[in-house]
C-alpha cells in the first residue's frame, strides 16, 4: 500500500486493518461535547488601555484551560487563506514530487511522512500525512529546502511564517509581563527554532476506529494552530474529551510543557488529539516555537519546582518514555 495517504483516492471504502486501533484506544461512536467557554482573546485591546486586562485573560486561560483562541491578531486573513490553499495544493501534487521530500529522519529540516516517525515499525497507523519544515531564520539555504511547487509556495509560506512568529512573540511578551519577567524574556534561544507542521487527513470511512493524531501534550515552548473549517481537534477538559471547534480567522494557542516549567506549574499544557471526518478532508497548520537544544530551562523563581535541564535532555526523556508528559515533568522535578 502507498505510504502517503494523500496519494490514495479520496474515496476510501473501508478502513485498512493497520489503521484500526485496539478497542481500548478507539474514540468510539460517542457524541462529544463542545468547549463552549473557550477563552477568546482580542489582541487588538492589548495595544491600549486594555493591555492589563488582556494579560490577565491570557494568564487565566493558561492556568484554567491550557489553551485559548486569539482574534484581531494582526495576521492578514488573505495570507492565512493563501497559505492554506498553497499547502492543500502541495498535498494534491504528484506522488513522485511529494516522495522527494519523504523522510523518517526527525532531524530533517524539510520532510513529509505518514502516521508517525516509525511507520514501518508501528503496530497501528494514524490517519494522516504530515509535512514539516523549519521556518526561522528565513535564509536562502533554508528556503531552498522548501517545495518550489506550487510556484508561490516559498513566497506565501515565507510571509506567513514571519507573521505568525511575530504574533507568537507578542503573545509571549504578554505572558512574560504577566509572570513578572523582563520584556523579551522568551526571545532568542528559548524560541530559536520555528517549525511549520501541517497535518493532512483525507475522509475516513469509519472515524470511530481510528485517530488523526494521538493524544499528547506538546513538549515545546508554545504552539499555535490554524484550523480549517472541518472540526476534529479535541482537548481533554473537565475530565472528558471535548471538541474545540474552529473559529473563523482565529488561531488556537496552546502553552507547551516548557511554559509549564518556566511558569513553575502555574500553567497547564492540555492533552489533545485529532479525530477524523467521514465525508471531508481536513488540513491544519501548526506553528511551534522550540528552544535550541542546549538551552537551559529553569523557572526564574526563588523556589523552583524543577531543576535546570536542557531542552535536548527533556525531549530525549519525553520521547524515550512514550511521550509521557507526566513522567518527563516528574523526572526533572526537585525532590524534597
Amino acid at each position: 500500500m502507498e505510504v502517503l495517504m494523500s496519494n490514495w483516492s479520496n474515496v476510501v471504502q473501508s478502513l485498512p486493518e493497520k489503521y484500526i486501533f485496539p478497542p481500548e484506544k478507539r474514540p468510539g461512536k460517542d457524541v462529544f461535547p463542545v468547549v463552549n467557554d473557550v477563552p477568546v482573546i482580542d489582541l487588538e485591546r492589548a495595544k491600549g488601555h486594555g493591555r492589563g486586562d488582556i494579560i490577565h485573560q491570557i494568564l487565566d486561560a493558561c492556568q484554567e484551560f491550557g489553551f485559548f483562541q486569539v482574534i484581531n491578531h494582526g495576521v492578514p486573513v488573505s495570507l492565512m487563506d493563501d497559505t492554506m490553499n498553497v499547502l492543500k495544493e502541495f498535498f494534491g501534487s504528484s506522488a513522485e514530487y511529494k516522495s522527494s521530500f519523504y523522510s523518517t529522519d526527525i532531524n530533517s529540516k524539510c520532510r513529509i511522512y505518514s502516521s508517525t516517525m516509525s511507520y514501518d515499525n508501528e503496530e497501528v497507523h494514524y490517519w494522516r500525512d504530515n509535512f514539516t519544515h523549519h521556518c526561522h531564520p528565513l535564509e536562502d539555504q533554508l528556503l531552498e529546502l522548501w517545495p518550489d511547487k506550487p510556484i508561490r509556495y516559498r513566497e506565501v509560506v515565507g510571509a506567513y511564517s514571519v507573521e505568525v512568529r511575530k504574533l507568537l512573540l507578542r503573545i509571549l511578551d504578554l505572558i512574560s509581563e504577566g509572570l513578572g519577567l523582563k520584556l523579551g524574556y522568551f526571545d532568542g534561544e528559548l524560541s530559536k527554532i520555528q517549525l511549520l507542521s501541517v497535518n493532512h487527513h483525507i475522509p475516513c470511512p469509519n472515524p470511530s476506529l481510528t485517530l488523526g493524531m494521538p493524544e499528547h501534550c506538546d513538549p515545546n515552548l508554545i504552539s499555535m494552530l490554524h484550523q480549517c473549517s472541518v472540526p476534529g481537534l479535541q482537548v481533554f477538559h473537565q475530565g472528558q474529551w471535548m471538541n474545540l471547534d474552529p473559529m473563523p480567522n482565529a488561531f488556537v494557542v496552546i502553552p507547551g510543557l516548557q511554559l509549564k516549567v518556566i511558569s513553575n506549574e502555574k500553567f497547564t499544557s492540555p492533552i489533545h488529539r485529532v479525530m477524523t471526518h467521514p465525508k471531508e478532508g481536513r488540513t491544519t497548520m501548526g506553528t511551534f516555537l522550540i528552544p535550541s537544544h542546549d538551552t537551559l530551562i529553569l523557572p526564574p523563581n526563588h523556589a523552583p519546582l524543577f531543576r535546570g535541564f536542557t531542552y535536548q535532555e527533556f525531549f530525549t526523556t519525553f520521547t524515550k518514555n512514550s511521550c509521557d508528559a507526566d513522567f518527563a515533568l516528574e523526572y526533572f522535578k526537585n525532590k524534597p
